[in-house]
């Protein structure tokens, strides 16, 4: 159900919001058609981006519930931002920022990604920081001016990686890769059928391979190289695993996945017919519901808090990367963020590499959030969970489908002890598959809706990179939907639901390659089949005037990258990717006076 107040829906919270745009970016477009999405009338203009905003620049140009008259929310989205390398498109954010090294460790050496990634990432928290803005106007707060960049973007999506390579010096160099490296997907059926295959149990591995005839030696050889590649970014295999693949065809290897409870997909092309169904008319899936709650209304910001979203109480529960990146997010907006895990904790956080006590990895995605360890499948914890929720301004969890209503913890059970809660799902398929569907992880995604077509080389066959693409971008639209579902919760004062996906993911990848057959990253402005600008043919070394990193380790100690990393303590972590500071008079009343 949408709530419709005054005119404005759940699902289109900032209706009634003008937004002037100024720039012609992949980051800027990608913003300009999600705040049309979130309502807002955007008007482009011919003229270049202002002064600092080299990638694009965005200014509320009218409010339903301001005056014209005083300063309004504004984002500036740069290339470089705070570091200090000079970089002036995306393949130099690519390569100086660490992208092209992550993401071709798995072949050796740094490679480009063949999409506009962190132009995408950048244009959504540009998104994010209007969305904010206006929030803390509706809170009493001051008008915020904010500026991101595609460096901070980068660098957001690979604080698990730096995080990991400076807490273990070495793992920021690519790792030698076998004779069966991950550079195309090693599992190809005799039918010619390239897949990817799923577990994260180490039981069903081990019967899916053994069915197969595979030795018990290469089966255990073969599961720690699987299951840290989201970790590591590579993946050498043995090669009996892909030769036993390749005796059969797909439809045999699907039966053999189906009993050993292994998920198996294909990898699909990029022009595959049906590929993605229509996006959904909310790109974040917000819905509404009545609610008759004296206690709905935001708290409110103070004068000089610079923070949107201060005040504010985020309940998480939530593992792997998506979800926790999503309340990292709302954290570094403001909010406190309070994570529900299992008594004795996560077990995340005693994954190597250590940092001090505690996981770099685990500590990228969560450090500065409160725990509160609960016992979800026992009544006492679901009662000491819903008291928390009971003081609390959204809910965020990741659970696979059916396990919020096993535990008594779904959307009606929290709306009858918080009627305004904002229900936030990072979910991974939505309603792309039936149901019971495969697991919804980072590779399966990518391989299934077309991104794997993409990211590779020229000529190459389909591979989905092992750098986390859907995965973190899915981490950054769940926040995304968070800060517009709060919105709309500010606005009609209803409880709202923010259901995102990781096929979201992949279609806003997909659509900001795939209409404009050009992107920041390919220069020359040829279509997706074609050389890119950055072919591998120009390493080693620099591209243009960047030096193309090749050690993250390396990169966290430059003096340049100091004011975008947090580099205290045993590992180093990438900063918020926004600074917000008072607005003052509207830029774009000034360029017209």
């Amino acid at each position: 159900m949408d709530v419709v107040r005054s005119g404005v829906t759940a699902g289109r919270p900032l209706s009634g919001t003008a937004v002037r745009a100024l720039g012609d970016s992949t980051a800027l477009r990608v913003a300009v058609r999600r705040l049309r999405a979130l309502g807002c009338a955007v008007e482009t203009g011919n003229e270049p981006p202002p002064d600092g905003a080299p990638a694009g620049w965005l200014g509320v140009t009218r409010l339903p519930f301001t005056v014209l008259d005083g300063a309004l929310p504004e984002c500036r989205i740069g290339w470089s931002g705070p570091v200090a390398v000079p970089m002036a498109g995306e393949h130099d954010v690519q390569a100086a920022c660490g992208i092209m090294q992550v993401h071709g460790r798995a072949v050796g050496g740094p490679r480009p990604l063949r999409v506009d990634y962190a132009s995408v990432c950048a244009g959504v928290l540009a998104v994010q920081a209007v969305s904010a803005g206006v929030l803390a106007l509706l809170r009493g707060g001051p008008a915020l001016a904010a500026a991101t960049s595609a460096a901070q973007a980068a660098l957001l999506a690979l604080t698990q990686y730096v995080a990991a390579a400076t807490a273990e010096p070495g793992l920021g160099s690519p790792g030698p890769v076998g004779a069966a490296g991950y550079g195309a997907p090693l599992f190809r059926s005799a039918d010619g059928v390239r897949f990817e295959i799923e577990t994260l149990d180490a039981e069903d591995w081990r019967r899916f391979w053994t069915e197969l005839g595979v030795a018990p030696a290469a089966v255990a050889t073969g599961w720690p190289a699987f299951q840290q590649r989201f970790a590591t970014a590579t993946c050498s295999l043995p090669t009996a695993l892909g030769t036993a693949v390749a005796a059969l065809d797909y439809r045999a290897v699907r039966v053999v996945a189906e009993r050993s409870g292994v998920s198996v997909l294909p990898v699909r092309a990029a022009d595959a017919p049906g590929l993605l169904p229509p996006a959904p008319v909310s790109p974040w899936r917000l819905r509404g519901q009545v609610v008759t709650d004296p206690a709905s209304a935001l708290p409110p910001l103070g004068p000089h808090d610079h923070a949107p979203l201060a005040g504010l109480r985020v309940v998480e529960a939530t593992s792997r990367v998506q979800g926790p990146l999503s309340g990292h997010l709302l954290g570094l907006l403001g909010a406190e963020v309070v994570r529900l895990e299992p008594p004795g904790g996560d077990p995340m956080r005693g994954v190597p590499p250590m940092a001090g006590e505690c996981s770099a990895r685990f500590q990228a995605l969560n450090r500065g959030k409160r725990v509160v360890e609960a016992d979800l499948k026992s009544v006492p914890g679901r009662r000491a969970v819903l008291r928390l929720i009971a003081a609390a301004d959204v809910f965020l969890h990741n659970w696979p489908p059916g396990r919020a209503v096993r535990l008594g913890l779904d959307h009606e059970a929290l709306a009858a002890v918080r009627p305004c809660l904002v229900h936030a799902h990072a979910g991974g398929w939505a309603d792309l598959l039936p149901d019971p569907q495969p697991l919804a992880t980072d590779y399966l995604v990518q391989a299934y809706c077309g991104v794997a077509a993409l990211v590779g080389g020229p000529g190459e066959p389909p591979a989905p990179s092992l750098l986390t693409l859907t995965d973190v971008l899915g981490g950054l639209i769940s926040a995304e939907g968070i800060v517009a579902a709060l919105l709309a919760r500010s606005r009609t004062g209803a409880g709202v639901r923010a259901e995102t996906a990781l096929v979201d993911a992949a279609r806003l990848i997909r659509d900001a390659a795939v209409p404009h057959g050009r992107g920041d990253a390919t220069r020359t402005g040829a279509g997706i089949g074609a050389a890119s600008a950055c072919s591998p043919a120009r390493w080693p070394g620099r591209t243009g005037a960047v030096t193309v990193v090749t050690d993250l380790a390396e990169m966290a100690a430059d003096p340049a990258f100091s004011t975008a990393l947090d580099i205290g303590g045993e590992a180093v972590y990438s900063r918020a990717p926004w600074t917000f500071v008072p607005a003052t008079a509207p830029l774009w009343l000034e360029n017209a006076r």
